[in-house]
């Protein structure tokens, strides 16, 4: 084997792994982050978690990547552990689909339906599809489906190229003798367990033991406890994303860890005892890249189906190598705070469809926190209470820390490879969230007035009262509905926030002149005037932000992105539609 054929091994091991990324790449974005909110969701039994676990990993490609999501998923308490057990076992026996895929390099006949089942015959077509779909169309879809047949090409030429290097080795004595050796079967578990948690891929070390079958000089007696230590070695992945987890999530990578290790101890033991009996022939013969696939599966399956009516004990022990109480950690990380951050843990960002959900999640519960804060600001106004002003001051916090944490969520996420309406969404959010935030911050302002005129015992004229009745009966319309609009992805209720902005403007322009009037002719004193005029400030920059909010949602449905552009024309052209809305407010809260 010359420098050339280990050029050729180092670059068909390149494709083979870019191909693999790729293409797991690619089915997770046309997923849309589906298959994982099923895994969040439809896991109330151990069988069914086996099952969905199973064929959510068949479709991504990567029982590490479904494993460390399972992790992400009890550290921020979406599931718990014992809904983990069964995700993680279908993970381990849905990882072999790729094994599968791979051994279709290894059909030889002369029939040509056949032969065209072997890759290197169907791939240079699947190849062709794939880039007229990335370069002649523009629809998304098609684009991730052109990734996805482009991945399995490189993928299958990267195994082809292998292949065809490492043959040359089947004339080697020493790469004979090395491969002796790994027939003991620790030695052979070992060099399985490196090798895989090297790569972090069982998927892709067993390709490459796939790939030196074309040696011939792989038996399935050196095989078999390669396979097993492949197993092992996946568990790297789950157990370094569990780092800095919570306990519950420390124990479910240590789950995964135990079900490989036990599953292999008593599958080895079992197997070579009863080979010391019945000798099993078929351990001497050359491996083949089925015959892979075959073991990878029936390994994976027989575990689950022995360890799985012992899954509470596999919790247990996971338990104890993991002590301390859970519950209690959680209440002290996330005390005062609602659990829907919890949901931004970075394990998440490996699926990037699925993460832009979990941030539109939590940006509806800011948009919640915020209506709330804003109703209770302004009812301060009515009757100030202590206890309302500090639940208002936890608020305001309570929506900074939401911006804080969501904005650095979603800065990382923009980072990874996200569809055109995943960007759409994280610009939406990262946009109306800061307007929250400023709302929040202006509920704080009233908060503070409310307290300095509880304080100073000042009270408002009649009139001034029953114009700010009106105007604050108008604000928490506007919120109400823009909010509502924000939570439910409502356009045509986000289409009504303008009409009203434009009353409220005119309610602020008249409630000026009025308290002018009002102090030229003594009915108002200049000391009501500073918390007045504060009044209104803060109430007209809070209709300000609602109309920021719905103007983005239009903008980004319509893909209109000059907002100016966008008010001026549409108060210019003062739509029957829009004129109608107008006069609708304006009847019920002008001045």
């Amino acid at each position: 084997m010359d420098i050339f054929s280990v050029l050729s091994m180092i670059g068909g091991l390149a494709m083979f792994l870019y191909g693999m990324e790729t293409m797991g790449d690619g089915l997770a974005k046309t997923a849309g982050g589906k298959l994982e909110h099923i895994l969040e969701k439809l896991t109330s039994t151990p069988i069914k978690g086996v099952l969905l676990g199973a064929a959510v990993t068949a479709v991504i490609q990567s029982s590490s990547a479904t494993t460390v999501m399972v992790v992400g998923f009890v550290n921020s308490g979406i599931m718990k552990l014992s809904q983990a057990v069964g995700i993680i076992m279908g993970a381990n026996i849905g990882t072999t689909v790729t094994s599968w895929i791979v051994s279709l390099s290894g059909i030889e006949s002369s029939n040509i339906v056949l032969q065209f089942l072997k890759p290197t015959s169907f791939c240079p077509i699947l190849a062709l599809i794939g880039i007229i779909l990335l370069m002649f169309t523009k629809d998304e879809k098609k684009h991730d489906i052109g990734g996805i047949l482009l991945g399995f090409a490189v993928l299958m030429f990267g195994m082809d190229a292998m292949s065809n290097a490492v043959k040359p080795l089947a004339d080697v004595p020493e790469f004979t003798s090395i491969l002796t050796m790994f027939s003991n079967p620790v030695l052979g578990m070992i060099a399985g367990a490196v090798l895989t948690a090297v790569i972090q891929s069982s998927s892709a070390s067993v390709g490459i033991l796939q790939a030196l079958c074309a040696t011939g000089s792989v038996t399935f007696g050196t095989a078999l406890p390669i396979i097993m230590g492949q197993n092992i070695g996946t568990c790297i992945t789950a157990l370094i994303s569990a780092i800095g987890a919570k306990k519950n999530a420390k124990r479910a990578a240590f789950v995964h860890l135990y079900f490989n290790i036990i599953g292999t101890i008593l599958f080895m033991v079992v197997f070579y005892t009863l080979n010391a009996f019945m000798h099993f022939a078929f351990l001497g013969t050359a491996a083949n890249a089925a015959g892979i696939a075959v073991i990878h599966s029936v390994f994976n399956v027989v575990a689950t189906v022995c360890l799985l009516p012992f899954h509470r004990l596999l919790e247990k022990l996971a338990t104890i190598t993991v002590r301390g109480n859970d519950d209690e950690e959680e209440d002290e990380e996330m005390e005062g705070l609602p659990s829907e951050l919890a949901l931004l843990d970075e394990r998440f960002l490996e699926k990037p469809a699925f993460a832009v959900g979990h941030c539109v999640t939590v940006a509806r519960k800011m948009a919640e926190l915020t209506e709330e804060c804003l109703v209770l600001s302004t009812d301060l106004l009515e009757q100030y209470d202590k206890k309302t002003a500090k639940r208002v001051a936890s608020l305001e916090s309570q929506i900074d820390t939401f911006e804080d944490m969501l904005g650095t969520y979603m800065i990382k996420l923009s980072a990874k490879p996200l569809s055109v309406a995943d960007n759409q969404t994280i610009s939406t959010i990262l946009h109306c969230s800061g307007n929250f935030e400023r709302i929040s911050d202006h509920a704080m302002n009233i908060c503070e007035t409310a307290q300095v005129m509880n304080k100073k015992e000042l009270v408002f004229s009649d009139k001034a009262k029953e114009e700010l009745q009106i105007y604050i009966r108008a604000l928490q319309k506007i919120v109400s509905m823009t909010m509502q609009a924000f939570n439910t992805d409502d356009y045509e209720l986000a289409k009504h926030v303008e009409p009203l902005e434009d009353v409220i403007d005119g309610i602020n322009d008249k409630a000026k002149k009025h308290h002018i009037k009002r102090l030229q002719k003594g009915k108002c004193t200049i000391a009501l005037s500073v918390p007045f005029e504060d009044l209104l400030t803060n109430f007209e920059r809070v209709s300000d932000h609602c109309s920021n909010v719905a103007v983005c949602m239009i903008q980004t449905r319509d893909d209109v992105y000059d907002t100016h552009e966008y008010l001026d024309t549409l108060k210019e052209n003062n739509t029957p539609e829009f004129r109608a809305m107008y006069d609708e407010y304006k009847a019920e809260y002008g001045l």
